[in-house]
């Protein structure tokens, strides 16, 4: 509508839209939003008992909000919700670098257990950052339009902001080239995303870790030597490894329309 409705078209939308059609009603709604004119001609025209309830019930919200409780200031960090749940995911991942480093420096005999952890230290928030179980806000965050990879993604590099610098420091105090830590950490979180697509993040990050404990941990600490995936002559392999699997994961973001949600448990 690009000029005024007529007093009298008011007055019927007034009246509840008696012999007034959808198409015009709308019409005349989408007006009044940016018309304080027209808004005070509909307030003249609707009939006085209809005025009077809606002052009666104006002055009721009014006491309310001024006789009621002040409202209760929350912190952010409760506000957030997944904050809240994801921070003591990243302090176990922490915690895990930590014990390493101290049993790395307790027994010098054994093989870095920095290095056979590193990989696994990103999965556990990873996980818990895309899961129904662990996110209070999953249903909320599921019905939103601009969800799915893209969120996944966003949330996946604020833990890696987080996490990566508690791996340099415990790859820089054992004295580890940060190619042997890092290279294999993003490319187990590239993992994680991109086999998450098919069987949900949490059921792939809890897979590829005790996959990697199982097939790499668990026989170095037996043999007392790095397996050769964790050489210094690995690091092009894992380089390519996490380009193609970061591929993977910004093509499927492509491919799935932005309310897409990758599966989840």
């Amino acid at each position: 509508m690009t000029t005024h409705p007529t007093q009298t078209m008011i007055s019927e939308y007034a009246s509840g839209g008696r012999g007034v059609d959808d198409t015009t009603s709308w019409a005349v709604e989408a007006h009044l939003e940016s018309c304080a004119a027209c808004r005070a001609v509909l307030a003249e025209a609707v009939d006085p008992t209809t005025r009077d309830l809606l002052d009666r019930v104006a002055d009721g919200i009014a006491t309310g909000i001024a006789t009621g409780p002040a409202p209760v200031r929350r912190r952010r960090l409760r506000r957030t919700g997944v904050a809240g749940r994801i921070l003591p995911w990243l302090a176990t991942a922490a915690g895990l670098m930590l014990a390493a480093v101290l049993f790395e420096t307790t027994f010098d005999n054994l093989p870095s257990l920095v290095l056979l952890v590193a990989p696994m230290a990103p999965l556990l928030p990873v996980a818990a950052l895309w899961s129904r179980r662990l996110d209070p806000a999953w249903e909320l965050m599921a019905t939103m339009p601009r969800t799915g990879l893209a969120l996944l993604l966003r949330r996946t590099l604020a833990v890696l902001v987080a996490v990566i610098p508690v791996l340099a420091v415990a790859g820089w105090g054992t004295g580890h080239s940060p190619g042997l830590w890092l290279l294999p950490a993003l490319g187990f979180t590239a993992g994680a995303l991109a086999l998450g697509g098919l069987v949900g993040v949490d059921r792939a990050a809890a897979v590829l870790a005790l996959t990697w404990s199982a097939g790499v941990v668990a026989p170095s600490l037996a043999g007392g030597r790095l397996p050769a995936v964790l050489a210094d002559s690995s690091s092009p392999w894992w380089a390519a490894s996490t380009v193609a699997l970061v591929a993977v994961v910004l093509v499927r973001a492509r491919r799935r329309p932005l309310g897409g949600l990758p599966r989840t448990s």
